[in-house]
C-alpha cells in the first residue's frame, strides 16, 4: 500500500499533455536499435573496417551538436509542436534510408542527418515540459521523462541483439517505424504550448529578442553550461573509459555488460523515490552533491579489482546521475527567459553532445598515456570543480515565473503554466 500510494503521488497531478509527451519519449526509446548495433551492422554485415565506423559514430554526434543549437532556435521561432513534428519525421526518413545505402561516403553523410534529425527534438521536448508543467512538479516531470528515456533504452538494447541476428535492415525499418509514430502522436494529441509573450514578441518583430548571440552572453548560463560539460565529460566515462580500463585489466566483456548493466537497472528501480525526496530540496546542494558523486564514484574505480567491486562504484555515480539529471535540467529552465527557452535547452543539450564527441579521445589519450588509474583521478578532480563552480554559482537561483501559455489549436486544450516557485 506504501509503495502504491507513493507512485500515486509521483505521478498524480501532471497535466494530459504531459503523458502524451512522456508516451512520444518512451516509445521513441523502445525504438533506438541503430545506435545499438551501428558499430556491428558495419563492421560485421557490411564488411567495414572499426576505424570508418568509429568516423561514422564521430559524425552521427557531430551531427547532434549541430543540431542542439539549431533546434533550439527552431523551437523559439517555429514553436515546439512543429519542431518536434519535423525532427521525429526527419528521423523516420533518415534511418529508413540509413538501411538501403551501400556506398561507404552516403553511409556517413546519411548517419550525419539522423545524428542531427534526431538530437533536433531535445530542446523542443524540454522546452514544451517546461511550458506544460507547474514549475513546482518540473523536478518530478523531468524525472518521469528521464526514467522513460532509461527504461525504453534498456529494452531496445535487449532487443537489438535479436533483431540484429534476424535482420539490420528490420532493425532499421522498425526504428523509422516507431519514430514516425511519435510524430503522428505529436501531430495528433500535442497542442502548441509556446508561452504567450513568445508569440507576441514573435509577431512584434522579425529578429526575436532572445538570439544565440543573447545565450552566449549570458555569462552565468554560460558558466553552468560549462559546468555541465565538465559533470557529462565524467558520466560518458561509464561507456567510453569503462569498458576500455576493464578490458586491459583483463575482464571480459560480458563482465563489463554485468557491472553496466547495474546503472540501467537502478535508475528504472530508483529513479522515482529517489525523486520524491530530492523534490523539494535545495537545487544548489543537489548539483553540488551530485557533481562530487558521481566524480569520486569514478574515482574509486581506480581500487576497484573484481567486478563486484566495479558493480558498487557503479552504484555510486548513477545514484549522482538520478539526481543531477533532472536538476540540471529544472535550473536550466529557472534561468532561461520564457521566450528563450529553446535556444537555452539547445545550449544546454549542446554541452552533452560536444562531452560525447570529447570523452572517448580524452579517455583514450589518458588511458594509453598514463594509465586508468589518472583518468579515474581526473573524474574525481572533475567531479570536484564542478561542485564547487555549482556551489558559487547557485547562491541565488532566480525565482520562477508565472507564464501564459499561447491559445492552442481549436479540439485541444494546453495545460496553462501557472504560479510561481
Amino acid at each position: 500500500m506504501r509503495a502504491r500510494r507513493a507512485v500515486r503521488e509521483t505521478v498524480s497531478g501532471l497535466p494530459r499533455e504531459f503523458w502524451w509527451l512522456w508516451t512520444s519519449t518512451l516509445v521513441n526509446r523502445l525504438g533506438a536499435f541503430v545506435a545499438t548495433f551501428m558499430a556491428l551492422y558495419l563492421t560485421l554485415d557490411r564488411g567495414y573496417s572499426a576505424t570508418y565506423a568509429g568516423l561514422v559514430a564521430a559524425l552521427h554526434g557531430l551531427g547532434g551538436v549541430i543540431s542542439s543549437l539549431g533546434g533550439g532556435v527552431m523551437t523559439d521561432r517555429l514553436g515546439r509542436r512543429p519542431t518536434l513534428m519535423i525532427a521525429q519525421a526527419s528521423t523516420a526518413v533518415s534511418v529508413a534510408l540509413l538501411g538501403f545505402v551501400r556506398d561507404p561516403a552516403a553511409i556517413a553523410g546519411v548517419a550525419f542527418l539522423v545524428g542531427m534529425a534526431s538530437n533536433a527534438s531535445r530542446p523542443a521536448v524540454q522546452a514544451m515540459m517546461a511550458d506544460i508543467v507547474r514549475p513546482e512538479d518540473r523536478i518530478r516531470a523531468f524525472s518521469l521523462n528521464y526514467w522513460a528515456i532509461n527504461l525504453g533504452f534498456a529494452v531496445s538494447s535487449m532487443a537489438a541483439g535479436f533483431i540484429a541476428e534476424a535482420s539490420y535492415v528490420a532493425g532499421f525499418l522498425i526504428e523509422a517505424a516507431m519514430t514516425m509514430a511519435c510524430a503522428i502522436l505529436v501531430f495528433l494529441r500535442l497542442p502548441e504550448s509556446r508561452p504567450a509573450e513568445a508569440v507576441k514578441t514573435a509577431a512584434a518583430s522579425a529578429d526575436d529578442s532572445v538570439s544565440l548571440g543573447t545565450v552566449l552572453r549570458d555569462g552565468r548560463f554560460m558558466s553552468v553550461v560549462g559546468l555541465s560539460f565538465l559533470v557529462a565529460l565524467i558520466f560518458q566515462q561509464g561507456s567510453v573509459g569503462l569498458p576500455v580500463a576493464m578490458g586491459e585489466a583483463g575482464f571480459t566483456p560480458a563482465e563489463y555488460g554485468m557491472a553496466i548493466a547495474v546503472n540501467g537497472v537502478l535508475i528504472v528501480v530508483l529513479q522515482i523515490p529517489v525523486t520524491r525526496f530530492i523534490e523539494h530540496r535545495d537545487p544548489r546542494r543537489l548539483l553540488v552533491v551530485s557533481s562530487v558523486l558521481a566524480g569520486y564514484g569514478f574515482g574509486l574505480t581506480a581500487f576497484a579489482g573484481s567486478v563486484g567491486v566495479i558493480a558498487l562504484t557503479v552504484c555510486v555515480w548513477t545514484l549522482a546521475e538520478i539526481v543531477n539529471a533532472p536538476t540540471q535540467t529544472g535550473i536550466v529552465v529557472r534561468l532561461s527567459p520564457l521566450h528563450g527557452r529553446g535556444r537555452y535547452q539547445g545550449m544546454y543539450t549542446m554541452s552533452w553532445s560536444v562531452a560525447g564527441l570529447v570523452a572517448p579521445l580524452l579517455s583514450g589519450f589518458v588511458i594509453d598515456r598514463f594509465g586508468a588509474e589518472w583518468l579515474w583521478g581526473a573524474c574525481a578532480v572533475l567531479g570536484t570543480v564542478a561542485g564547487l563552480g555549482y556551489g558559487v554559482l547557485m547562491r541565488r537561483v532566480p525565482e520562477e515565473k508565472a507564464a501564459v501559455v499561447a491559445e492552442p489549436e481549436a479540439g485541444t486544450r494546453a495545460q496553462p503554466e501557472v504560479g510561481a516557485a
